[in-house]
């Protein structure tokens, strides 16, 4: 059929070009490979002449749609940023002049807070300021001071109206009936424990003391 006058129409070709066959390879498992080969072929062209048809297509619905080949590229190049800014390496990168970045940020800070600082401490309202708080701590320190003083006066004092009235108060009570009786009432006292003992020691069965 068409089929085996087509194989015998390409196997000679290959013949020719090969001149020979491949070792462990028919002449007839040759003549069926350069069938398929030639299909093969023949569906590839179909193929790009399909691809073309539909390029084409395409174009002229894009060119309906108002979407020229330069918004196109643009179209093309945002989509591929996109896809590399989701990327995990461009995260990573991300993150880390993220972290750059606040570092400097900071360390810009600390400078100005510390420049502003210094202009502070230059100004002449600072150096006001603090020449009124060391006035006012001097003269808080010597109304303590003086507060003291007062108080350790005051206390002086009452010390030596006590001891005064004290001195005073005792000639009078030592001058007065009853402290007189309770001093001879002692001394009785001392006298009888005198005897009782000095009795004790000559005669050990005389134990009465007169009272």
């Amino acid at each position: 059929m068409d089929s085996s006058e087509h194989g015998s129409s390409v196997t000679s070709p290959g013949v020719a070009i090969g001149g020979t066959l491949p070792p462990g390879l028919t002449e007839e498992e040759a003549e069926e490979i350069q069938v398929e080969l030639t299909k093969v072929d023949d569906e590839i062209q179909t193929l790009r002449q399909v691809l073309v048809a539909k390029e084409r297509h395409a174009a002229e619905l894009k060119r309906r749609l108002g979407i020229s080949p330069l918004s196109e590229i643009k179209q093309n190049i945002n989509k591929g940023w996109h896809d590399v800014q989701c990327s995990n390496a461009y995260m990573r990168t991300s993150q880390t002049l993220g972290d750059l970045n606040r570092r400097v940020t900071s360390s810009n800070l600390y400078l100005s807070a510390s420049a502003t600082l210094e202009d502070i401490g230059r100004s002449d309202a600072y150096k006001r300021t603090q020449e009124t708080l060391s006035q006012a701590g001097q003269m808080t320190s010597a109304a303590f001071s003086t507060m003291g003083s007062a108080i350790r006066n005051r206390f002086g004092e009452m010390s030596s109206n006590f001891s005064m009235r004290h001195s005073l108060s005792m000639p009078a009570m030592r001058n007065s009936p009853s402290f007189k009786s309770f001093e001879d009432k002692v001394d009785n006292m001392k006298k009888v424990m005198g005897r009782s003992n000095g009795e004790g020691d000559h005669s050990p069965t005389s134990n009465n003391a007169p009272f």
